[in-house]
């Protein structure tokens, strides 16, 4: 990994104030990328008027924001936007993988990026904003107007880096491996015995391992049967057929450093742009569809039966969206969200 050069926090500063004066509407995470530097380096610029720089150990940091009550936890990738209401609570940590279990808030926590950590004051909105080494943004928690504001000021200052003007190290990203992939080389009888022998879902990731398979490969080369494309305007189709149905739907949405779930029924649904909304009281999604190079049915067996989902892929092979019927380990899934996908979706 190569370090980004540093630009001068006073003089990105500046670019980033006249930025926002010509450009009002775009997003920091966008504004950074047309800034050539990050989302962690462009909030940064604000510390020691609207930002404060965090530090220690977010794990245990985490453990406390179930004394904040009612927030709005915030999950996204560069395709898709989770947002989710509620209670963070059942919180544990096993090393640095951590789970968040409420009703409301599901989350998977991968804490061994979790590079920086600050708490932002914007427009009335406080928040608690986390980045990876690469100044990417891993989490982040919004106070609402039924959270204890007095639990966030504890925890703000006792996380208060004593050194706010420490310059951000920021890593770059190697370029991604655009060499063609070669089905030929894959023991297909073999990969598709195993993935007809699944015990758990999760299982999964230890079978594209094992085969050395992206995503996409271990898609086409699936067991006949057991994974079909489709087109991706589906999406639509889909949600518009679980709210009139108000059958309950798990979304996934994921980067490198946590997992979302909202798991429930979905409501007020509409197109704007390129962007697909879900926006309920306590649920929003923003979901990219131009981002959908492929997506897919995905069938895997489990010990408690077959579980259906919808896989959403981007140009470069990364898995960036999910979706399932409403099940826990145990139970199977409910039978009409196969057949919802079924009446919904246009197959390729």
């Amino acid at each position: 990994m190569k370090t980004i050069l540093q630009v001068d926090r006073t003089e990105l500063k500046e670019l980033w104030a006249a930025f926002k004066v010509a450009n009002p509407k775009t997003r920091i995470r966008d504004a950074a990328r047309e800034l050539n530097t990050t989302e962690a380096e462009l909030l940064a610029t604000g510390i020691g008027e609207n930002v404060t720089l965090l530090t220690g150990d977010f794990r245990e940091l985490i453990k406390e924001v179930g004394s904040l009550g009612h927030v709005m936890a915030l999950t996204r990738n560069d395709h898709v936007v989770h947002e989710r209401k509620g209670v963070y609570e059942k919180i544990s940590f096993n090393n640095h993988v951590g789970l968040v279990l409420g009703a409301d808030i599901d989350l998977r926590l991968f804490l061994g990026d979790w590079k920086y950590g600050f708490a932002v004051h914007e427009n009335d909105r406080f928040s608690l904003q986390f980045f990876n080494s690469f100044g990417e943004a891993a989490h982040k928690i919004y106070l609402t107007d039924k959270s204890n504001k007095d639990a966030y000021d504890a925890i703000v200052e006792k996380y208060r880096a004593d050194d706010q003007e420490q310059p951000l190290i920021i890593k770059e990203k190697e370029p991604k491996d655009t060499e063609p992939e070669a089905d030929a080389d894959i023991d297909k009888a073999a990969f598709q015995a195993e993935w007809l022998a699944l015990k758990d879902t999760h299982d999964f990731f230890t079978l594209l391992r094992k085969y050395k398979l992206s995503r996409k490969q271990a898609l086409r080369n699936a067991p006949d049967g057991y994974a079909y494309q489709i087109k991706p305007e589906s999406m639509k189709a889909v949600f518009d057929a679980a709210s009139e149905t108000q059958i309950p739907i798990m979304v996934f949405v994921s980067n490198p450093n946590c997992i979302q779930i909202h798991t429930g029924p979905v409501n007020k649904i509409f197109v704007m742009g390129p962007w697909l909304n879900v926006m309920d009281p306590e649920f929003n999604l923003h979901l990219r569809e131009d981002a959908i190079d492929e997506a897919w049915v995905v069938r895997k067996p489990t010990e408690d039966g077959i579980v259906t989902g919808i896989e959403l892929i981007d140009k470069d092979g990364t898995m960036f969206n999910q979706f399932f019927g409403k099940r826990k380990p145990g139970i199977p899934e409910l039978a009409e969200w196969p057949e919802l996908i079924n009446k919904a979706v246009i197959k390729i």
